[in-house]
């Protein structure tokens, strides 16, 4: 249950358009931690003020570990593609496992508009953000470096393939710069192939 002093300072985020009154109010909800106000927090994603939002995000990531599974379930319920690109950056963020095959699985999803392309942009770099920071999850998450490769080799949106480049050269094993070798022929892009090239001379 949220306490009446909570309902009052997310009321005041909820009605403000100024983020250095949301920031304090965010602070104080940040410091004390409860699950119901995680939920509610989500909905801020798509506050009217893009700042407060961008606030909203910084709040949930702080709150990690414990708004990881919320945020996963507020992913999986809403068709909003925006907020869920807003999520799927803070997971990415925020670097948890639990997270990882909900980025693999938007990689891999049918494109039915821009918006849900750029959701899987993001997600791409998602997992070359959390498996490149960590190198020793690079060998127990084959599955996400297989949908990367997938991604570079085999779709035909751009923007995908090269985000998809630019986290198979973060996670660099190699089995990601023989995929991006095999890219770099087949590639017809400029500004993709570019950016392989580039990937391969920091790499080798």
């Amino acid at each position: 249950m949220l306490s009446p002093n909570s309902n009052q300072i997310i009321e005041q985020i909820r009605n403000t358009t100024i983020p250095t009154e949301a920031a304090t109010g965010l602070q104080i909800l940040v410091d004390s931690c409860n699950p119901s106000e995680i939920l509610t927090l989500i909905q801020f994603l798509d506050h009217q003020n893009s700042a407060i939002a961008a606030l909203v995000a910084q709040a949930l990531e702080k709150l990690a570990p414990h708004s990881v599974e919320p945020l996963i379930a507020a992913f999986n319920n809403s068709i909003d593609h925006g907020m869920q690109a807003q999520i799927v950056q803070i997971l990415a963020k925020i670097g948890d496992d639990r997270a990882l095959q909900l980025l693999i699985d938007m990689v891999g999803v049918e494109i039915a508009n821009h918006c849900q392309g750029n959701v899987r942009r993001i997600a791409a770099r998602g997992l070359g953000k959390m498996l490149g920071s960590h190198p020793l999850r690079c060998n127990h998450h084959s599955q996400a470096i297989d949908k990367l490769i997938w991604a570079l080799l085999h779709t035909e949106d751009w923007a995908l393939r090269y985000a998809a480049a630019v986290s198979l050269g973060e996670i660099a094993t190699d089995k990601a710069i023989n995929a991006l070798q095999q890219a770099l022929v087949q590639e017809r892009d400029l500004v993709v192939q570019q950016r392989i090239h580039f990937l391969l001379i920091v790499q080798l």
